[in-house]
């Protein structure tokens, strides 16, 4: 499993640095924003898997950022724990009203940050919000949209499966695996902001499975962008010597060394306007099914 991903946002360096140093020392990935908008540019460009957020920035507050980033589909599901000078009840449940998943004040002790962080992110994980490995929203906020979309007209759902994953995971190892999991959410994430819009979804369903909620109009091109992305683009997770010759040897289901293709992208694709959902399950099932043709065509 990958590491955690933090996003620091606060204005005095000696205080970022000196968390940057600690986390990364603790065994997390830490990015730095100096700025509010900076800390939401970071957000969309990678969704991190927690936010330490100061309160007190040189251009927007951090209760602008938090309400920004809890009324975005997309980042909505981020724990965020506030950091800042003020100690006063009124600001704290402000904060909290925001959506803020905890809050505490400096000066503070660093063992107990450490310890919110810890806690924010395993509960995160624990009710099934995110992924761990992609940071993307999972199980339960996956079912929210569907349920939030299920009687509204203009969307597409996009059943997305990286082909070959598991062969590639057998070859190059869980950690390049888990590499090739934040690539993909990367990839679908730069091909949504370029051509959907902040109100799409991009959810990971597990393993090797994603989806988009999109607007109808905007499906196809999404899914040819990100089709031809992720072809061309993949080939550098693996070595030079599988470039060139196109696959990679691996085991079959009898253990015997076979040639297995470099990984590809299958996407199924369903609509309101080219079926009458019942429930949720429905949905899913017909945006599967779509998927293992488009795998099956290529």
């Amino acid at each position: 499993m990958g590491k955690s991903r933090i996003l620091i946002v606060e204005d005095d360096f000696d205080i970022s640095n000196m968390l940057r140093i600690y986390f990364t020392a603790q065994g997390y990935d830490v990015d730095i924003a100096p700025r509010g908008s900076d800390a939401l540019e970071k957000t969309r460009q990678g969704l991190p898997h927690l936010i330490v957020l100061d309160i007190m920035l040189p251009d927007i507050d951090g209760y602008e950022v938090c309400r920004t980033l809890r009324t975005n589909i997309r980042t909505s599901h981020i724990p965020v724990i506030f950091l800042t000078q003020k100690d006063e009840r009124g600001d704290k449940l402000q904060g909290l009203e925001l959506g803020a998943d905890d809050y505490i004040t400096k000066p503070f002790d660093i063992e107990e940050l450490k310890l919110r962080v810890q806690n924010a992110i395993m509960r995160a994980e624990r009710e099934n919000l995110r992924d761990p490995r992609s940071g993307l929203p999972s199980g339960r906020l996956i079912e929210e949209q569907l349920r939030r979309i299920i009687r509204q007209d203009g969307w597409a759902l996009m059943d997305v499966r990286v082909n070959h994953f598991e062969p590639f995971k057998e070859v190059y190892g869980f950690v390049a695996g888990d590499d090739v999991l934040r690539f993909t959410a990367m990839l679908l994430g730069e091909a949504v902001d370029e051509l959907g819009s902040a109100d799409d979804f991009i959810g990971h369903a597990g393993g090797d499975n994603f989806v988009i909620i999109t607007q109808e109009d905007k499906a196809s091109l999404i899914r040819k962008r990100i089709k031809e992305r992720f072809s061309e683009e993949v080939k550098t997770q693996y070595n030079f010597m599988d470039r060139e010759q196109g696959y990679i040897m691996a085991s079959d289901e009898n253990g015997q060394l076979v040639q297995m293709p470099l990984m590809t992208l299958a996407v199924g694709t369903v609509s309101p306007s080219e079926f009458d959902f019942a429930d949720i399950r429905e949905i899913t099932e017909l945006a599967a099914e779509a998927r293992r043709k488009d795998a099956i065509v290529g």
